[in-house]
């Protein structure tokens, strides 16, 4: 399907949401512009194979829900649509104070499923709006019934491990992934890096609760495919050579902050990195046998 018609496929069911829900209470397109452009491109666009505007719809559709344990819940789904939709999933997010964060993933990763097995391909802003109506209960009742810790007597210390993950995607394109990974990183208090276009590798470092919480919020994004290719778990806890010092997180680090790393992008539309360049990045930081598994190859 070229562009125009993913477009009219788009610009037709922003129409239908704003006729089904016609208050701001209820629907809040957040970029009129992004809305004016996809109008503009379907009544006269000259090239149906190019990506219509540099801005994507963006929307918010609010619901209240009534609830067996809470009364009516608040739920607000923030929408907003790939270039290719509905060839693929837009990106839906479900905003809910009744949910643990480890409660709205686990519904992240459970509607992503039910729409890429029934949806794909179609428009689907309606049929997600109907699974979270019917399968939200679901998910509140989990988090209300979920059984208290048992009260322990004082225990010596958790052994804490540091880890440093690193994750491949298919590509990175996406200018609100690419800036949820850097502000992500630096709300957890990760170090590593980033490199965006095609293949996207991830590279994330701390203490391994942080790495697991920056992966559940990623992963459960719209990938075309995202994997943890490599990991590494280091105990905390062991001693050094002295037979003194504990080793620490900052110690084992190889990487200063976060940052989103470019190597000279080339390319029809700039989004392949010279791999060399990348090679000699990673070996400067003692990553160097990394490459191998993310390509196959020695790097040189």
């Amino acid at each position: 399907m070229p562009y125009v018609e993913w477009a009219e496929a788009q610009l037709a069911e922003i129409e239908l949401l704003t006729s089904m829900f016609p208050t701001v209470e209820e629907l809040e397109l957040t970029d009129q512009l992004a809305v004016a452009e996809l109008r503009d491109f379907v009544e006269g666009s000259s090239s149906a194979h190019s990506p219509p505007r540099p801005h994507r719809p963006q929307f918010l559709i609010k619901q209240r829900l009534d609830t067996t344990n809470t009364g009516t819940t608040d739920v607000i789904l923030s929408c907003a649509y790939p270039s290719e939709y509905p060839s693929v999933l837009p990106e839906i997010t479900v905003r809910c104070a009744g949910l643990s964060r480890a409660q709205q993933t686990q519904l992240h990763t459970a509607l992503n499923a039910h729409l890429m097995e029934n949806c794909l391909g179609e428009v689907c802003v309606l049929s997600a709006v109907d699974w979270v109506k019917d399968n939200l209960q679901l998910f509140i009742s989990k988090s209300l019934t979920a059984a208290p810790a048992p009260k322990k007597e004082p225990s010596p210390r958790a052994e804490e491990v540091f880890t440093r993950l690193w994750i491949y995607s298919h590509h990175i394109y996406n200018k609100t992934k690419r800036k949820n990974i850097l502000e992500w990183s630096k709300e957890l208090g990760l170090s590593g890096f980033s490199m965006p276009g095609k293949p996207g590798v991830v590279c994330v470092e701390g203490l391994q609760s942080t790495c697991e919480e920056f992966w559940s919020r990623v992963k459960v994004l719209t990938w075309k495919k995202i994997m943890i290719r490599h990991r590494e778990d280091i105990p905390l806890d062991r001693q050094c050579k002295d037979s003194r010092t504990v080793e620490s997180v900052e110690s084992l680090r190889k990487f200063t902050g976060f940052e989103e790393a470019m190597f000279e992008p080339h390319g029809n539309r700039g989004n392949h990195m010279d791999l060399g360049q990348l090679y000699q990045f990673l070996n400067e930081k003692g990553c160097c046998d990394v490459f191998q598994m993310y390509f196959g190859i020695e790097g040189r």
